[in-house]
């Protein structure tokens, strides 16, 4: 399969660098930064939601060069894209060097999306750019090598008249990292609709299904893989008599369910979203909504307008995930709610993560692994309250945030008394054209308090840290055809 994969990704990549059209352009990116700060941690909004692309370590730097062509939406009823990206970081732990994002896409009849290999993507309702991070997908994580089928952009129903929109897809991933139960496959599928078209109000409701399935584990082996096995995955039923007793007697493999509304009003130049994501982990998935988990969830309200001076866009979110369905439910001896230990599976002990990295939520600590290699949840349960704004300030594009955070350990291993945090960011950018029309950024970050936090698989606790990120960019076209 992992032949079978390359060989994949290699195609699409040859394909996609083909006779390119009379719009069509190819561009480059480069870019280098340096971290300096103060503590056993960098602040914590120097390396969260930058799909690990940052270290965690106090002193670090990072370059990243890239090379890629996007969607140009010429009319044409087709159209394609790629992009590949190396990146080398360097930290007190060493070096690393890997390949950050490489993809091959494809888009048919202007609606129709294949997407193959490894990118940075933003799923879900929450704003891209103030947000605080998705409940089950943030930007924290680095890309995964995923194939990508179906709709990802919203399309018309006909005969609506664009009232009625629709985006979803088909997802297959590999988690390829170095985890407890290796070469996990990822299962994902999504479905979004949207009401109102033209009209000033907009209606959206979406629903996420993720699953880890497949792999080796150190306790039970190889697990089950096959085709049959897929459709279970698929529709989240229970395994067979072949599987090991926990998949038997709940659903087979380790489901996230989430649920997504978010309601848009535009009025007078400005566009105020508001937006309610939460999670659901208990299986069977034929209980979801009976153990749905109200107290839970992700709140959010944002307001984009050009029409104020200085500011483009102000956000406010509020995140709990202390509830997490409540003490045990039980229906015939089967568990299947309750202490839902949000993003930790006991089978896939590495949980929801990727190289380390929480993929939902940044504010939920990673799984700790110990010294006989087994991995334990550390912290779940947290609040958390954020705010941000962005906009430009002559020439000057910035972008401030402050989250105010509460953690609470786990259900069964709840902290003495709750590590408090109070996170801040001044990010500052600004293009000099006199200077070959290079970008330079400003990141002036801190943390007052203490967090949870897991570097390299190491239990750290940040906070009281001071830290600044500087970062130079180059950006420019290699072909252009007009």
């Amino acid at each position: 399969m992992k032949k079978f994969r390359n060989i994949l990704l290699f195609i699409s990549l040859f394909a996609a660098v083909g006779p390119t059209s009379a719009q069509d352009s190819i561009c480059y990116k480069v870019e280098t930064s340096a971290v300096i700060s103060s503590g056993q941690t960098a602040p914590f909004w120097l390396h969260s939601n930058r799909y690990g692309k940052y270290s965690m370590s106090p002193f670090s730097s990072t370059t990243l060069a890239e090379v890629g062509k996007d969607f140009r939406n010429n009319g044409r009823w087709y159209d394609y894209g790629f992009k590949a990206s190396a990146l080398f970081r360097f930290d007190p732990h060493g070096a690393n060097f890997y390949l950050h994002e490489y993809y091959a896409k494809f888009r048919g009849f202007n609606f129709f999306d294949i997407v193959i290999g490894a990118r940075e993507e933003h799923l879900g309702c929450q704003d891209s750019i103030l947000s605080s991070g998705g409940f089950l997908f943030s930007n924290n994580a680095r890309p995964m090598p995923k194939i990508t089928i179906g709709i990802e952009q919203y399309t018309g129903i006909p005969f609506t008249k664009d009232y009625v929109q629709i985006k979803g897809a088909l997802v297959h991933g590999w988690m390829n990292d170095p985890r407890y139960t290796l070469n996990t496959w990822l299962h994902h599928k999504y479905l979004y609709v949207k009401l109102g078209g033209r009209l000033p109000v907009n209606f959206h409701y979406g629903l996420n299904h993720v699953a880890q399935w497949g792999g080796i584990s150190p306790r039970y082996g190889k697990m089950a893989y096959g085709f049959d096995d897929y459709l279970r995955i698929f529709m989240g039923k229970s395994g067979t008599d072949s599987n090991n007793s926990n998949e038997y007697n709940n659903s087979q493999g380790n489901h996230i369910v989430s649920q997504s509304m978010q309601l848009d009003l535009k009025i007078s130049g400005y566009t105020v979203s508001a937006y309610w994501q939460n999670l659901h982990e208990d299986p069977p998935l034929k209980y979801m909504y009976k153990t749905m988990n109200i107290a839970d969830g992700l709140w959010g309200i944002s307001i984009k307008s050009d029409r104020l001076p200085y500011i483009s866009g102000i956000l406010y979110e509020y995140l709990n995930t202390t509830d997490q369905s409540g003490p045990y439910h039980d229906k015939d001896g089967i568990i299947y709610g309750g202490f839902d230990s949000y993003f930790s599976n006991s089978i896939y002990r590495s949980g929801w993560t990727y190289f380390s990295r929480i993929i939902g939520t940044p504010f939920i600590t990673p799984p700790i692994k110990t010294d006989a290699g087994d991995y334990y949840a550390y912290n779940n349960r947290v609040q958390v309250h954020h705010a941000g704004a962005h906009g430009n300030i002559h020439g000057f594009n910035y972008k401030a945030l402050v989250s105010f955070s509460k953690s609470y350990g786990t259900y069964t291993s709840p902290f003495k008394h709750p590590m408090k945090c109070t996170s801040i960011l001044l990010e500052i950018e600004k293009t000099v054209p006199q200077w070959f029309g290079l970008e330079f950024a400003c990141s002036l970050a801190a943390d007052f308090g203490e967090m949870p936090a897991v570097n390299t698989n190491v239990l750290q606790t940040g906070g009281n840290s001071f830290g600044i990120c500087l970062s130079i960019r180059k950006t420019g076209t290699i072909f252009k055809y007009d």
